[in-house]
């Protein structure tokens, strides 16, 4: 059974780069053990994201990390994508929370957790929310230290610095490049021919 206090904070990182996973974490946190610092993390730099994500890994009651590849979102379009991250995330728990806290205006389902809580969607709550903010935190570190992990397999696009996100040089490398297996063919504007190298002839 789930403890009757406990509060479960959820966000997600990777809903707009054109490339790699969505991310989600889900995190309890002590109401014993407070953090200081915590933010939403898109607020905080990466020096601080990386210096709170291993205190709120070890003060948190329990802690989650889903994610959903670049596959799942093409197949089930980004809002389902995260909603897989998210659940997935919260299974990952190894406490069960009474309420789940949601970063922004819809809660993923909750049917087929294997518990029962509550839902309630909080706009803003990675600044506000002190469970959301950590969660905030975890999945954009996770998510970062991915694409890094990433970059070694698939060199040249420039994923240890722009994580897949839309900038300038991604794009060039896209042209130059074209896609490979962790871009997600849905967006745009991966969805256009023209932007990608027209393939060898065989003359």
């Amino acid at each position: 059974m789930p403890g009757t206090d406990r509060i479960a904070g959820v966000d997600e990182a990777g809903r707009g780069p054109l490339a790699g996973p969505v991310f989600a974490a889900a995190v309890i946190l002590d109401p014993l053990r407070p953090i200081d610092g915590l933010a939403d993390s898109k607020k905080l730099s990466a020096a601080a994201r990386e210096r709170l994500a291993p205190i709120i890994r070890a003060r948190s009651l329990a802690w989650g990390i889903g994610m959903a590849d670049a596959e799942e979102i093409d197949a089930l379009n980004i809002l389902g994508a995260t909603w897989l991250a998210m659940r997935r995330a919260l299974l990952a728990l190894p406490l069960h929370p009474a309420h789940v806290r949601v970063d922004g205006n819809r809660c993923p389902p909750s049917t087929g957790l294997g518990f029962d809580c509550r839902f309630s969607a909080v706009v803003g709550g990675d600044a506000t929310v002190a469970e959301i903010s950590a969660a905030s935190i975890l999945a954009k570190v996770g998510r970062d230290a991915w694409m890094c992990q990433a970059a070694q397999a698939y060199p040249g696009y420039g994923f240890e610095r722009h994580k897949g996100y839309p900038t300038s040089s991604h794009v060039q490398a896209l042209a130059r490049l074209g896609p490979c297996r962790l871009h997600r063919r849905s967006f745009a504007p991966l969805k256009s021919p023209d932007l990608f190298p027209a393939p060898a002839s065989d003359a």
